[in-house]
């Protein structure tokens, strides 16, 4: 097989796709900070209405998972770390916030928090690819080998 076209180590799939995949899961997790910034009483009405305490503390926990979380996974810092952290956030809330399967809207939900997870697992196995701040500082890399 032509070196060129082996996907196996192409910079395609060691730079280009995971930064995609990273930036691609993190806009998520931005987006959503970022709507709980905008609407603070909605998202506490929300968390107190699941029978929650302390709402106020649950916001404050979300946006920064979420706003922290996001921007360290799109930069690639600790990205080992933050993924396995923002899947397990990801279990967390579709357990927590869309377990009411029989409602087809929360399944959706419900399932689309667990695909993040198995996506952030692949993350946390694989690395977050060269173009990483953990690549210029030199954090190991383990590469997913086709």
């Amino acid at each position: 097989m032509n070196n060129a076209n082996n996907i196996n180590n192409n910079a395609l799939n060691t730079a280009v796709l995971p930064l995609a995949g990273r930036l691609l899961m993190a806009l998520i997790f931005v987006f959503s900070a970022v709507g709980k910034i905008s609407a603070p009483a909605a998202t506490m009405g929300y968390i107190s209405a699941m029978g929650l305490p302390f709402p106020v503390l649950g916001l404050a926990g979300a946006i920064g998972v979420e706003l922290i979380g996001g921007l360290l996974l799109a930069f690639g810092f600790q990205t080992r770390l933050v993924a396995l952290g923002l899947a397990a956030f990801s279990v967390v809330t579709a357990v927590l916030f869309h377990n009411a399967i029989g409602d087809q809207n929360q399944l959706i939900h419900l399932l689309k928090n667990l695909a993040m997870a198995g996506g952030l697992l692949q993350i946390a196995a694989f690395g977050p690819g060269s173009l990483s701040l953990d690549a210029r500082r030199g954090a190991p890399q383990v590469l997913a080998r086709i």
